[in-house]
């Protein structure tokens, strides 16, 4: 059974219980199918069924054993996450179900397809069995909401599993292909047949067996495993700068480690505790909020959800520097051939060098194959002739970041094209409709921003010109999905979203180490904040010298001119805002030290010190006021969408929820009180928020207004 493919069930004998149960008894063996569209989803009306179905077996004296499966392309995929907020008070509660199932005194056999993951696993764990499809995964990523696995995972799991594992599962969230699941003992057995036929027999198997079976929280094959005594304190130093932040994963290894080291029931208090605090705190609501937020950002309010797309099976991409190359790889990565075209043959070389190293650097980390390698390498066509563009159905521009030179790629593209082609542009910042008017085909020309490098970042800003047409841009919301990217709809402006939203955190950055902070202690600020790196850094990493800076026009009157004519270009000449040795380590700079207090001396503000709490809010106000200029503006379609914006493209620390949730937390009022206070003038729109009592991050505009 294929990743996607619906469990096949035959009709015959099954007996509605609910509207999402059936029942029946096949060769001593009571089946109970779970059916609620589109994941199985433990809502209601699922734990209703889970209950009646479990009961009705246990009682069956015709049954000896119990399968338990679910219709449609998955097992029960995890719970309704819209019920954490606002639950089904008229349903059983999950762990009272997952009592009646674990209780019952016939073998129990969990068939798996598709995905089990989180409470869905943890369901999977109160049978005694499990079996799968190969093609199947399980996981526990509750941690993806700032949670634990809070239905008994965090105590079954390191029964059957080695702590270690058990405690990655978790704390990273990722799911576990079916395979790896039964080496590590998650999974009894793997069905290469038809799985609700290969889950029916082993259960009667089990059932013939005559033996009593036996609980997951009876076992104890994962705790009788010598376990280093260090185990925790390791996995916490370890992976410290991977946490640092989160309040999840320090719970998640509090609860393994009270699964190794008390009695079940008192490792399930433990649990409920960790559980109950995190789910109370404002990390989850932030990261379950990110959650919808993500899932909103699809829905166009003047885009019919039936509009159809434009079939899109060859790519052409034309420059294959850093952002080519990486947009090729997105593209290649997702089963797409592509040409990669370029003007010089050594730039080409270069791009296809590129790929290939960055595919064996993915190889040798055990990411893919060589077999795969090689299917992707084979995707690749390479080019010097534009020509070769013709017959594709979307093409993408990755030339640099300038207006002539973008418009006059356009105008060969458009010339060249066939009808129906979607011309895209990668451009960050210019002016789309300018780049559009160069082409006799306007509607057919969209942005695709891609974050670099292009095939990790998860972020897509999909730019709508001012012709756009309707089915161009429901063309790039699914190509998105298929890409694996998250899209967020823009109108065209300066920046678009994510950049334009940074600039100003840029700018401040600027602007304060002139009144007393160095580069070092702003970075610092940011980085407690809980951002990788700070705006300094973030600099030299990019680069100084393609940062705005022109040789030819400097005139020292910054300081960031005044470091690119020393040659502190940033990482890659080892100077910059800081020094960096050879293996790209950052140590702050005397010289740098010593050229901001020469700025400060002359620039005539009064020095003072700032705490990391003031470096926050100097940096980050003025972004929370820019989003809001953007919702006035209509250029973002909803508060959320920029909140995922700079989440998932500028690496916004997700659990504050980016931006426009964080402003709501920080208090408007007091956001509106700051930016006044520091000679910034609040837009309209945060001012009305701020004296309503509204939501920021709740704010959505509605339609998207024409920029004509």
């Amino acid at each position: 059974m294929a990743n996607g493919e619906r469990l096949e069930v035959r009709p015959d004998g099954l007996e509605q219980l609910n509207q999402v149960t059936a029942y029946a008894c096949r060769d001593e063996v009571a089946l109970i199918l779970i059916d609620s569209p589109p994941v199985n989803a433990l809502g209601g009306d699922v734990r209703r069924g889970l209950l009646e179905g479990f009961t009705r077996a246990a009682n069956d004296p015709a049954a000896r054993a119990v399968v338990l499966a679910c219709a449609g392309r998955t097992f029960i995929a995890g719970a309704d996450i819209r019920e954490f907020d606002h639950p089904d008070l008229d349903a059983p509660g999950l762990h009272a179900v997952l009592d009646v199932i674990e209780a019952c005194p016939k073998p129990t056999v969990a068939a798996i397809h598709g995905t089990a993951l989180g409470g869905g696993l943890e369901t999977a764990l109160c049978c005694h069995y499990r079996v799968a499809s190969p093609s199947a995964q399980v996981g526990l990523p509750e941690v993806a909401l700032g949670l634990l696995p809070g239905a008994g995972g965090t105590q079954r799991v390191p029964r059957i599993v080695e702590a270690e594992a058990a405690l990655a599962m978790m704390a990273f969230g990722k799911p576990v292909p079916a395979a790896r699941a039964e080496a590590m003992g998650l999974l009894d057995a793997l069905i290469e047949e038809n799985l609700l036929d290969g889950a029916i027999r082993f259960a009667r198997g089990k059932a013939h067996e005559g033996s009593a079976p036996v609980r997951v929280r009876d076992r104890t094959e994962g705790l009788a495993l010598p376990h280093d005594a260090q185990l925790f304190a390791r996995f916490r130093r370890d992976n410290a700068r991977a946490f640092k932040g989160y309040t999840a994963p320090e719970a998640i290894v509090r609860a393994v480690e009270a699964a190794v080291t008390l009695p079940f029931e008192q490792g399930m208090q433990r649990e409920a505790q960790l559980y109950g605090e995190l789910i109370a705190g404002r990390q989850s609501a932030a990261m379950r909020y990110l959650f919808f937020a993500e899932r909103q950002c699809t829905r166009i309010p003047d885009l019919p959800r039936d509009t159809p797309p434009r079939p899109i099976a060859h790519v052409g991409v034309v420059g294959a520097g850093t952002m080519g190359s990486g947009i090729a790889m997105t593209f290649l990565d997702a089963g797409l051939p592509v040409v990669l075209v370029e003007r010089e043959e050594e730039a080409l070389a270069r791009g296809l060098a590129a790929i290939r190293s960055n595919y064996e650097a993915s190889r040798d980390k055990g990411r893919i194959d060589q077999a795969t390698l090689e299917q992707r390498m084979d995707r690749l066509t390479t080019s010097l002739d534009m020509a070769d563009l013709a017959e594709v159905d979307l093409v993408i521009e990755a030339v640099f970041e300038n207006m002539a030179l973008k418009q006059e790629v356009f105008a060969k593209i458009d010339a060249i094209a066939r009808p129906g082609a979607i011309l895209a542009s990668n451009t960050s910042f210019l002016d789309l409709d300018a780049i559009a008017a160069v082409t006799a085909r306007a509607p057919d020309v969209i942005g695709l921003h891609f974050f670099s490098p292009a095939n990790v970042m998860r972020l897509l800003e999909v730019v709508r010109g001012a012709k756009t047409g309707p089915d161009v841009v429901a063309s790039a919301m699914a190509l998105a999905r298929r890409i694996r990217k998250v899209a967020v709809l823009a109108r065209v402006c300066d920046g678009f979203i994510a950049n334009r939203m940074m600039t100003p955190r840029m700018d401040a950055a600027r602007a304060l180490i002139l009144e007393g902070p160095m580069p070092w202690e702003v970075d610092a600020a940011m980085r407690d904040y809980g951002f990788a790196m700070g705006p300094f850094a973030m600099l030299d990493l990019v680069g100084l010298d393609v940062i705005g800076w022109d040789a030819a026009t400097s005139s020292s009157s910054t300081i960031t001119e005044v470091l690119c004519e020393r040659g502190r270009w940033g990482q890659k000449r080892r100077a910059g805002f800081y020094d960096y040795d050879d293996k790209r380590r950052a140590t702050p700079s005397p010289q740098v030290e010593t050229l901001v207090r020469e700025f400060q001396q002359t620039s005539g503000i009064a020095m003072q010190p700032f705490s990391h709490e003031e470096i926050v809010e100097r940096l980050l106000l003025p972004v929370v006021n820019e989003g809001a200029r953007l919702l006035e503006e209509g250029i973002a379609l909803r508060a959320s969408d920029i909140d995922v914006a700079l989440v998932t493209g500028y690496g916004w620390p997700a659990y504050t929820g980016g931006p426009m949730f964080w402003a709501d937390d920080h208090g408007l009022p007091r956001i509106v009180a700051a930016l006044e206070a520091m000679g910034e003038t609040p837009c309209a729109l945060l001012s009305r928020l701020a004296s309503e009592g509204s939501a920021l991050h709740e704010f959505a505009p509605g339609k998207i207004p024409s920029n004509a």
